[in-house]
């Protein structure tokens, strides 16, 4: 049987835990047809107001870009073989802002929660302003944590049931990830 919290601060201890151990999901959009697509990747995440905020940076392909535009809800999975796993429900959206987009670069390289990120150079030389660095931001509108010992669930969905934006790094209280205040 699943448990229900109301404060997702209820199972942030756990929902960064699982994430750290397990650090790449798998996206899947909806292409027009309403056929899924799934590809791995490795999103960050931060709690906003009290909410999961996530970050991906990621090439913009055409496929991405195709499915997003028709339907920008998504859901990022994650898990491990010790069965534990995370569901995130979200909708994910392109920013385009440089102030944005540099927020989330300096997530990926100091880890978001710590010890899951990358020095995005890798991927982009040309730094935060690169043209091929393209940031997604996602915003969850229900997370699962399943626990593999005994496949107990936990669920917390946003009290309006919807994804609401609020603007990390600026705009409201963010949460250090793995802590609670």
């Amino acid at each position: 049987m699943a448990r229900k919290v109301h404060d997702f601060a209820e199972m942030q201890g756990t929902f960064f835990a699982y994430i750290r151990d397990i650090k790449y999901a798998t996206m899947t959009t909806v292409d027009r047809r309403g056929r899924p697509r799934a590809r791995v990747l490795l999103p960050i995440w931060e709690v906003v107001d009290g909410r999961p905020v996530g970050w991906l940076a990621a090439f913009r392909t055409p496929v991405k870009t195709a499915h997003l535009a028709n339907n920008p809800h998504t859901t990022y999975s994650y898990w491990s073989p010790r069965q534990n796993a995370v569901f995130v429900d979200s909708v994910s959206t392109w920013v385009d802002d440089e102030p944005t987009r540099r927020y989330a670069w300096e997530l990926y390289r100091s880890g978001s929660p710590a010890g899951v990120g990358y020095d995005p150079h890798t991927y982009w030389p040309g730094g935060p302003t690169d043209p091929g660095y393209q940031v997604l931001r996602i915003d969850a509108w229900r997370v699962q944590l399943v626990r593999g010992t005994d496949l107990h669930s936990t669920i917390w969905t946003a009290e309006d049931g919807a994804a609401t934006p609020v603007r990390a790094g600026t705009a409201g209280r963010r949460t250090e990830p793995g802590r609670s205040d």
